[in-house]
């Protein structure tokens, strides 16, 4: 496995024969492969890159068809150029007053692709991650925004069934390195590679002054409805949150792996969320990407290509994290396509006003993030 800080000292020849790895089953960054190309004697300055928005997948075309989550920009945002990376030709876009967008078509070797691209400087660029969602019924509705403070990590855990769990367990979900649920690690060195239980975290902090500024510029968007989405809210007796239509709010992102589902797991996300931001989290959204993403945006700016605290992250609620009352769990479980295209459309609708502002006066935003007291 070859580190980033390596990386930056191989030649060209070798950049192109490196590839992303695994570690402890989270997607990390260690090589990426075929992104830069031979560099001519002179080279252009890089482009300062103001605004980048980016989705996580697409149906089909990036715009005139059914929409994902990134042909809502494309469209609206007027990303009519694209722009071939070496590696990942398909996936970055050119607009207006220079935003761009891009869509993970080949996960995080896409983003990889385009920050080691030397025609572009990401050092003072506003990141905007967006997608779609599953939501806690306890804090949302379907359709609605949430501007998050924290992105949480799901994945690396100790997990038994749920069945054979010990008597006072909740469930059979607990951190690596505590002793049951609920309790951060007492032993800094389980995983044998680090010293202090804050590398332990699994939450990603964003700039939370960021987000409160973005959340301001836009609770008062009006976001759309459904018909059949109004209908089905009807179901949700002694959720108010989950029968309001969609509105923008601010709430964490957990992201996992896996894809779970149901009224025990929902309890589980409030509590790791809670768990890992000492109580100042609020659990909201899940979704299986945003915790490989962030991982990889961190690993950048470590190494002082990106800024992570222009990072934003809106996820849109596509479906509830289990079923309503009364409903199997097995009949609810991958129920995000009614909500899907009313989901796909908030997005753009709460995150168009932050990135037109960025865009709007670049000279105040590029070297003073906004929301800093």
């Amino acid at each position: 496995m070859i580190h980033l800080r390596s990386l930056q000292r191989l030649t060209l020849a070798q950049r192109r024969r490196t590839a992303t790895g695994l570690r402890a089953g989270t997607i990390l960054l260690a090589a990426v492969a075929a992104t830069l190309s031979r560099a001519p004697a002179a080279r252009a300055a890089p482009e300062p890159v103001k605004v980048v928005v980016v989705a996580n997948f697409e149906n089909g075309a990036d715009q005139g068809d059914a929409p994902g989550e990134f042909q809502f920009w494309v469209e609206r945002e007027h990303l009519d150029h694209p722009v071939a990376l070496r590696g990942a030709p398909d996936v970055l876009r050119r607009g207006r007053d220079g935003l761009y967008g891009m869509v993970l078509r080949h996960g995080v070797t896409d983003l990889a692709a385009f920050i080691l691209d030397p025609r572009f400087d990401l050092r003072r660029t506003y990141w905007l991650f967006t997608g779609i969602s599953g939501v806690d019924p306890r804090s949302a509705s379907v359709g609605s925004a949430a501007w998050a403070r924290w992105v949480v990590d799901g994945d690396e855990l100790r997990e038994i069934d749920d069945r054979t769990v010990p008597a006072g367990w909740p469930y059979g979900l607990w951190a690596i390195g505590a002793d049951a649920p609920n309790r951060l690690p007492s032993d800094p060195n389980h995983f044998g590679s680090v010293t202090e239980l804050s590398q332990l975290s699994k939450a990603f902090p964003l700039n939370a002054g960021l987000a409160r500024w973005a959340f301001d510029l836009t609770k008062d968007v009006p976001i759309s409805d459904d018909d059949a989405i109004r209908r089905a809210r009807a179901a949700w007796n002694g959720f108010p949150a989950a029968q309001r239509p969609p509105f923008v709010l601010m709430g964490e992102t957990l992201g996992s792996r896996r894809y779970w589902h149901g009224e025990p797991r929902t309890r589980w996300a409030e509590d790791w969320v809670r768990l890992w931001t000492g109580g100042r989290g609020v659990f909201v959204m899940t979704n299986m990407e945003s915790q490989t993403n962030q991982e990889v945006m961190r690993t950048f700016g470590r190494q002082g290509l990106v800024d992570p605290d222009r990072i934003m992250v809106l996820r849109t609620a596509s479906n509830f994290s289990e079923p309503p009352p009364g409903v199997p769990v097995t009949a609810s479980i991958g129920d995000e396509g009614p909500g899907q295209r009313l989901a796909f459309d908030s997005n753009e609708r709460v995150g168009a006003p932050v990135v037109r502002e960025l865009l709007a006066h670049w000279t105040r935003y590029r070297d003073a993030i906004p929301g800093r007291p």
